[in-house]
């Protein structure tokens, strides 16, 4: 890892007159955390429509994921198991709420992806920095649904529903003088960014950025840099070793900013998904907490497509980071299908 200078050295800035990064977290941020324990079973109906990957990479179905689930499987999936696996996430997002509450930020970079919610394939940046006054959230009965809504079971658009506002659309401040400083900085860095100054005319922000309004900043208006990866969609996903090298870039660009902020990071999203894969999860967390950057640059590009794609937000985090400790990380496998469906369940703090 290279070595960095410490906070007030080499420039003329004090430490005193500019921005640092002081905080950090990761959270999941799956629709299973939107529904009862008894409703993951329901989730089923969905996995069996949508196409699925091995945990090598390879594209599977849910038949065939079936057919090779482990029988031990089956003790993860009672009633008990689920409803501890639920309690225990909905208790790390609530330490996560109280944790980022206590911090007094000014302002919150979140790192997390666009799953064709804003942008599609007539355009498809590959890392863009949002520079708004404001972004709004709508309301599911404002915004555009997403293909196919109408034909989804109603604990689903439910589910759904959480993500964003009940009535109407709210606009949630946006730090722009920080964002545009950001754009500016990376791209004296090397680092090719999108930028834009409002979403189109009626989308709203998608989830991984309302559940961290709705579901960890619990509606307070602390001023977000929503920054966008796209994780899902090539053929222009950014590498992890990019994904890692922009999180520094991210650090050092906060650090020039000319006024004494204090400054969060949050990745929203991951882990696995849809296929759990507790080994690739595991790594990824033993990287984070030993700050091995190399590990995380080096993680399969194989294995970080689909819902796992989103392990990326964790990994430019991670890089916007490693100057903090990680103080906590709680993990949960939430299989909900005797297929081994679900998410790697995650949530973790720094300071």
């Amino acid at each position: 890892m290279e070595e960095r200078p410490e906070p007030g050295e080499g420039g003329s800035m004090s430490e005193a007159s500019r921005a640092s990064i002081v905080f950090g977290a990761g959270a999941s941020h799956t629709p299973m955390l939107n529904v009862t324990a008894e409703e993951w079973p329901l989730f089923e109906e969905l996995d069996r429509q949508r196409p699925h990957l091995f945990k090598d990479g390879r594209q599977a179905t849910y038949e065939e994921l079936l057919a090779l689930a482990p029988p031990s499987l089956q003790a993860e999936l009672t009633p008990d198991t689920m409803a501890r696996r639920h309690g225990e996430a909905l208790a790390a997002l609530a330490l996560l709420q109280q944790e980022l509450a206590a911090a007094a930020l000014d302002a919150v970079v979140v790192i997390g992806d666009d799953q064709k919610e804003v942008y599609n394939d007539d355009l498809m940046p590959s890392v863009l920095v949002y520079r708004g006054e404001t972004i709004p959230n709508l309301s599911n009965r404002t915004r555009r649904p997403a293909p196919g809504w109408e034909k989804r079971p109603a604990w689903a658009q439910r589910a759904s529903a959480r993500y964003y506002e009940d009535a109407g659309t709210r606009h949630y401040p946006v730090h722009a003088g920080l964002a545009t400083h950001l754009i500016a900085t990376l791209i004296d860095r090397e680092f090719d960014i999108a930028s834009a100054n409002a979403l189109p005319d009626g989308e709203g922000e998608g989830h991984a950025f309302a559940f961290v309004h709705r579901r960890i900043m619990n509606g307070a208006s602390i001023p977000v840099v929503p920054v966008f990866l796209n994780t899902y969609y090539p053929p222009n996903q950014p590498l992890p070793r990019r994904c890692y090298r922009l999180g520094r870039a991210i650090r050092d660009a906060v650090e020039s900013y000319p006024e004494p902020l204090r400054i969060g990071v949050m990745a929203s999203g991951g882990l696995s998904h849809f296929t759990v894969d507790e080994a690739l999860d595991g790594e990824v967390i033993r990287a984070l907490r030993e700050k091995d950057a190399r590990a995380l640059e080096d993680l399969p590009r194989d294995k970080l497509n689909s819902g796992s794609s989103e392990i990326r937000n964790w990994i430019c985090a991670a890089g916007a980071l490693e100057h903090l400790n990680l103080r906590w990380v709680r993990y949960f496998p939430g299989y909900r299908t005797p297929a081994g469906t679900g998410t790697g369940l995650c949530f973790a703090s720094w300071s």
